[in-house]
């Protein structure tokens, strides 16, 4: 595990933002995307975001999400392809370009959340019909689903909400035909059974993730972006999770959700301005995205401490060439 004095050095070079000079740029909540000749180069920076927000940056999560996304790319890629293309540099990404699809295809195990978009949220409100599946009455918080659902989400322009939306909807809203939602549909539920079964041999529960999909210039729909890292996903310890369940307690998670729930703890939902995150906290974000990877790739995560633009810089000239 990385050391807390490792950590505590990262929070004055953490990786904000980005401005390379080459290709055309697009910045996102997290990654400053740069197209240059067919090809994307995804700068995974340590922006963390949370209710739709960038909230400021952890130090390291860039090198880690890129990592992880990096290591299931690699994974799945007989399960559905992908855009991945090479890893040049610890928070960078090279990708086939992709027009992406205009909706995020979110796959839940569990009834559970805290954001507006949460199955549980809506649940709660007495609500009994989400993104176009049936619910029964009686369920707890943090219970599982007699099976995963596919619960697609609208994409919101940056600092706006997404919103949660049956496939009816989108076909009729006119934004996918109905064969492309279908196939992207069949590659979130195998990647969603493929990493719920990897992370079940490794003590863990992926309990509901989001994927992005693309199309290819010549048309192939493939996953692009990120998968199954703690951004995009929520992860529970199985070893605790029927104890705490029947307990009433919140699971054991190491992912984004602690952000989120110290965000509550402040009176934050994510509306107005977002109150500025304690070094204590950034540095314990960052612990728990760390041994997120630790516990799924089943190996221990050694940090790049180098200044981190002059390493890209460096790292990606070769590749822009």
């Amino acid at each position: 595990m990385t050391s807390d004095a490792v950590l505590r050095a990262g929070l004055d070079q953490t990786l904000d933002g980005t401005d390379l000079g080459f290709g055309t740029k697009y910045e996102g909540k997290v990654r400053d995307n740069y197209t240059v000749d067919g090809r994307r180069f995804i700068v995974v920076t340590d922006r963390i975001s949370a209710f739709d927000r960038v909230l400021g940056t952890l130090p390291y999560k860039g090198q880690v999400l890129n990592t992880i996304a990096a290591w299931w790319f690699e994974q799945t890629k007989d399960v559905a392809p992908n855009h991945m293309l090479d890893v040049p540099d610890p928070n960078v990404m090279v990708c086939e370009e992709c027009e992406p699809l205009p909706v995020e295809l979110v796959m839940r195990g569990y009834i559970t959340g805290v954001t507006s978009t949460s199955i549980w949220t809506h649940y709660e409100r007495g609500e009994r019909e989400f993104c176009g599946h049936r619910l029964p009455d009686g369920l707890r918080k943090h219970q599982q689903l007699e099976e995963p659902l596919l619960t697609p989400s609208t994409k919101a322009a940056k600092g706006d909400h997404d919103v949660s939306v049956s496939r009816e909807e989108i076909l009729a809203m006119g934004k996918m035909s109905a064969a492309d939602f279908d196939q992207a549909a069949e590659y979130a539920k195998a990647l969603f059974a493929f990493g719920q079964a990897r992370c079940a041999e490794r003590g863990l529960i992926l309990v509901d993730t989001k994927y992005e999909l693309g199309r290819t210039k010549d048309g192939r729909i493939v996953l692009i972006d990120e998968i199954h890292t703690p951004d995009s996903s929520r992860y529970w310890y199985a070893g605790t999770y029927a104890e705490r369940f029947a307990a009433g307690e919140d699971p054991e998670s190491f992912d984004k959700e602690y952000v989120r729930r110290w965000l509550k703890s402040v009176g934050y939902g994510g509306d107005g301005p977002s109150p500025t995150l304690p070094d204590d906290v950034r540095v314990e974000a960052t612990r728990r995205y760390i041994e997120a990877i630790d516990v799924i790739r089943g190996e221990a995560f050694e940090p790049d401490t180098e200044e981190p633009q002059a390493r890209i810089r460096r790292n990606l000239k070769e590749s822009v060439q």
